[in-house]
Order: structure tokens, then C-alpha cells, then sequence
């Protein structure tokens, strides 16, 4: 046993893993987490195992996907910047700074990854035994510029079927398929990395055609909606925040705003006062973007059928989150947009926005790249019949994708090493997340820490302490107020101060960490 999870009891085979990653999807996007969207897959993996309410990312995808597969944050292993250091998604990991599959190998474990890499490195080199990494994230209706295995895929001369989305659960399931017939004496870890419901907004006619009309009652109404879900689900004990009209998209684009045409806004407007051509242009943009999880989450449920056919589902770990919060980024890249195109085709490019983004982060504040809780918030859904006896039931501590790769060595019984290739590796500020797993109790640490981009945040127990680039610390309760709404900074004065410093005590250990070549540990006599 490990905490109140049962291992591998009677000898039975070392449990399988799954993590299924989002792309730029919205805390209250999935039906179990409030949303409209039909997600009956997740919704029943959510019933049948845990949902946690304070489950976190990094805000940005690179960051989040470095510190999910490593355990550390990703400033500390060069994977997102750092004052006066550099660092992000062109940098390098330390030659210490492992991935989950190097841990698990020695093990007996197989790892397998299909989608988004957005890691540093070749796949197959981070301990992979197989890959599709989509590599290509501006074009969901073909497969040019990807690679399989680290090289690159040749597509076929007819992809008039081909969906990005389903693609990337294909190459899963032949994965799956050949591990049943050639290693099914062995476990496998699966890293499940969609691009959806990333820009550019891409969908097939027949799912964006379930939602076209959904969302011409505004944002407003659809935040009010999610809201009222989600305090009957019990999930959150805050009030709703209120929309910023004064905050836009993260990045200036103004020829795009041009390209787009009169029904793009930048701005979270009330409803009433947009245009009629406007209301039409958003509700589209947002019925494209549900169109995106609902098949998303149709796929999982081909994944989930693949793993009861090779009867493996019981003795199946299985996560899913989000690598950051819905997206207020309004941009044209790639291939550029015809106004004239359907939207959601290949030749349109669309963003969600900032309008639909806020009604996405329900009930939180900003977006992706911002870190207040709308930018960090994910669903956390853990799913593991044969190691958790819970039923839909809520896990309200904080954790953060740090957490991930500990747990899941925890889970599978894996003693992570203390060097490799010679070298010390230092310890990491994940937590594992499995004495959770069998009740809700709190994962004792002494903080969270985030900086994205001048944007920065810590939460030590239910305070938090966050600041957008440039602007002052503002401190909240999140026990009442996750909604950030009621700054406690100036009644507060002391408690801001302590968290600085702690804040500042992180920020250099990361910059120690970050810098320091670490020493070989000494030979055995």
C-alpha cells in the first residue's frame, strides 16, 4: 500500500498510466466542471474516480508541459525565464532535469506520446519508446510538419478526413494496440497531448453545428449559467467575478483585429453592447471552440473503449487537465484568414478572445498568460478503478502540475534516483498527490509559486498574494474568495509582506537552481 492506495496487490502487474493534457481549455469548459459543452466521457471518469477544485498549471503551455513531466517548476529547469537568466521555449533542460519515462524505464515500463511535445529535445531521446508530435498547431486539417518518431511524416496525398484531434488518438490507439500484442507482460505510461482547443479555432461542420446557436444569449449569460452549475456541483465557495472590459488580449495585434473584420472585439464589452454582426461573430467563434472539446472528449472515450478491449481500464491510472486557462489571444499566424471561408474551416483563423475566454475561466479572473486564477485554474480529473475506491467525489487541496510526476511514481511504486549519469539530482518541489487519493485531506507544503512574463503569484494555504507585470501585490482569501475580487492587500499589510519574501526566497533558489552546475556526488569507497 501506498497512503490508502493498493499497488500491485496478489502480484498482480504494476498499473498503466494515462495523461490526457488539454490545450488552452477553460476551468468550466467540461460538463463535470460546470460547462454546457456535452463531454459524457470525462463526465463519467470524473463520476467514477476524483475531481480536484484547486488544481493548477503554469499558465502557458511550455512551462506547464516541462513542469508536468519533470516535477520541477519550469524556471528551474530553463524552461520558462527568469530575471537576468533567460530561460523558456527554446531553451534546454539540465542534463538532470529527467522526464517521467527515463524513471519509469528501468521499471519495465513502455512510454508512448501523441500530440503536442512543446518540450525541449527529441522525444524518442526524453526516454519515449514511440511518437506522434504534432508539431504542426496551425492547421488542424493536415498533417504537414509533423513527425512520427522524430522524423517527419509524409501525409497522405488525400486528407480530406483527417482531423487533428482524431489523429492524435489514432496514433494512440495503434500505440496501445501493438503494446497489447508484442509487451502485454509489461505497463506502459501514455502521454496524451491534444493541441484542442488551442487557436487556431478548427472543427469539423457537424460538431460546430451542434453549438451554433448555443451561445447568442452573450457571455455574460453563459458565465451566469456555468456559475450557478458549479455551486450546485459544490465545486467552489466563491462569488463570480466580475467581467474587465479594460483587459484585453495579452499581445497587441491590431492587423489582425483589421483582418478579422467588423465582428471581432478585443475587449469583454457588456453583451447589449456589441453588434448584432458582432454577437453573431463571437457566438460562432464560441460554438468552434465547444465543437473542439466536445470531439476532444469523444476521442477519449475511443481511448477509454481501446483500454477495456485489451483489459486494461481497471488497472488504468488515469488523468486529465488543461495546460493553461482558456486563451484572450487575438492573432492571425500560419496561413493567414479568408473572411470569406466558413468559420472553423482550415482557411479561417480564429481566436477565442477575451469576451468567451472569461466565460470559459468561469467564475475566475483573466486568462492564459495572466497568473490569477483564471490563467492557472484546470479541471484535475484522476480516474484509477483498481487503486481508488472514491466515486465522484471532490478533492478540494491545492496542487499543481509539479505534483504529477511524483505522484505518479508514487502511485506505481517507483523510488525516484538521487543521480544520473553521474550527476546529483537536486531535489524538486512536487508533492505526490496519492494520500488524496483515498480521502480528502490536505497535501502538506509550504507554497505554490508562478511567474509568467512579469506576472507573478504565491499561495501559501488559502492566501494568495498575485500581481499582473508592473502592477502592486494585491492578496486574497481564496478560502471565499477565489473569485479574487476583494483585494485584502491594504488591511493586510504584513501578511503581504511575508509572502514577498517568500515569494523572493523561491525566485532565488530558482536562479541558484537554474544557474548551478551540480556537483558529481562523491565515488563509493
Amino acid at each position: 500500500m501506498i497512503g490508502s492506495v493498493a499497488i500491485a496487490a496478489d502480484g498482480a502487474k504494476q498499473p498503466n498510466v494515462i495523461f490526457i493534457l488539454a490545450d488552452d481549455m477553460g476551468y468550466s469548459d467540461l460538463g463535470c466542471y460546470g460547462g454546457d459543452i456535452e463531454t459524457p466521457n470525462l463526465d463519467k471518469l470524473a463520476a467514477g474516480g476524483l475531481k480536484f477544485t484547486n488544481f493548477y498549471n503554469t499558465a502557458r503551455c511550455w512551462p506547464t508541459r516541462g513542469a508536468l513531466l519533470s516535477g520541477y517548476y519550469a524556471q528551474q529547469i530553463h524552461r520558462d525565464a527568469l530575471p537576468g537568466l533567460g530561460g523558456g521555449g527554446q531553451a534546454s533542460r539540465q542534463n538532470w532535469a529527467r522526464l517521467l519515462p527515463d524513471y519509469l524505464k528501468p521499471h519495465g515500463y513502455r512510454s508512448y506520446h501523441s500530440g503536442k511535445w512543446h518540450i525541449d529535445g527529441k522525444v524518442l531521446d526524453a526516454g519515449f519508446d514511440r511518437s506522434l508530435d504534432m508539431r504542426n498547431q496551425g492547421n488542424f486539417f493536415t498533417a504537414k510538419g509533423n513527425f512520427e518518431d522524430d522524423k517527419p511524416v509524409t501525409p497522405a496525398a488525400d486528407e480530406s478526413g483527417y482531423y487533428s484531434t482524431i489523429a492524435v488518438v489514432d496514433h494512440a490507439i495503434d500505440c496501445l494496440k501493438e503494446h497489447s500484442d508484442k509487451y502485454a507482460d509489461q505497463p506502459f505510461f501514455h502521454y496524451v497531448a491534444f493541441i484542442a482547443p488551442h487557436f487556431p479555432l478548427h472543427a469539423l461542420p457537424e460538431d460546430i453545428a451542434k453549438y451554433r446557436d448555443n451561445y447568442l444569449k452573450g457571455w455574460d449569460k453563459v458565465r451566469e449559467e456555468r456559475f450557478a452549475r458549479q455551486r450546485e456541483l459544490g465545486l467552489l465557495h466563491t462569488s463570480l467575478s466580475a467581467l474587465e472590459p479594460e483587459v484585453g488580449p495579452p499581445y497587441d495585434f491590431p492587423e489582425a483585429i483589421k483582418k478579422l473584420g467588423p465582428g471581432e472585439i478585443n475587449r469583454p464589452l457588456p453583451w447589449t453592447e456589441l453588434t448584432d454582426e458582432q454577437r453573431r461573430f463571437q457566438a460562432t467563434k464560441m460554438a468552434i471552440h465547444a465543437a473542439m472539446v466536445d470531439r476532444m472528449d469523444h476521442e477519449i472515450g475511443r481511448l477509454v473503449e481501446q483500454l477495456k478491449a485489451m483489459g486494461e481500464y481497471e488497472n488504468t491510472l488515469i488523468f486529465f487537465a488543461s495546460d493553461n486557462g482558456a486563451s484572450a489571444e487575438i492573432m492571425v499566424r500560419h496561413g493567414g484568414h479568408d473572411p470569406s471561408a466558413p468559420m472553423g474551416s482550415a482557411a479561417s483563423y480564429l481566436c477565442l478572445g477575451p469576451g468567451f475566454s472569461s466565460a470559459a475561466n468561469t467564475p475566475f479572473r483573466r486568462h492564459k498568460t495572466w497568473v490569477h486564477e483564471g490563467g492557472i485554474s484546470t479541471p484535475l480529473i484522476v480516474h484509477w478503478p483498481a487503486g481508488i475506491k472514491a466515486k465522484g467525489e471532490l478533492r478540494n487541496t491545492p496542487g499543481h502540475v509539479v505534483d504529477i510526476a511524483p505522484t505518479i511514481l508514487d502511485a506505481v511504486g517507483v523510488e525516484k534516483p538521487t543521480e544520473w549519469d553521474g550527476e546529483a539530482i537536486p531535489a524538486a518541489p512536487g508533492k505526490s498527490l496519492v494520500p488524496a487519493f483515498g480521502e480528502d485531506v490536505a497535501i502538506d507544503r509550504d507554497f505554490l509559486w508562478w511567474l509568467h512574463e512579469g506576472n507573478r503569484a504565491i499561495r501559501a494555504g488559502d492566501w494568495k498574494l498575485v500581481a499582473a507585470k508592473d502592477d502592486p501585490w494585491e492578496l486574497y482569501d481564496l478560502s471565499v474568495d477565489r473569485a479574487e475580487s476583494n483585494n485584502l492587500a491594504k488591511q493586510n499589510p504584513e501578511k503581504v509582506k511575508e509572502l514577498e519574501a517568500l515569494w523572493n526566497q523561491q525566485l532565488e533558489a530558482s536562479i541558484e537552481l537554474a544557474k548551478k552546475t551540480v556537483k558529481k556526488p562523491a565515488k563509493k569507497k
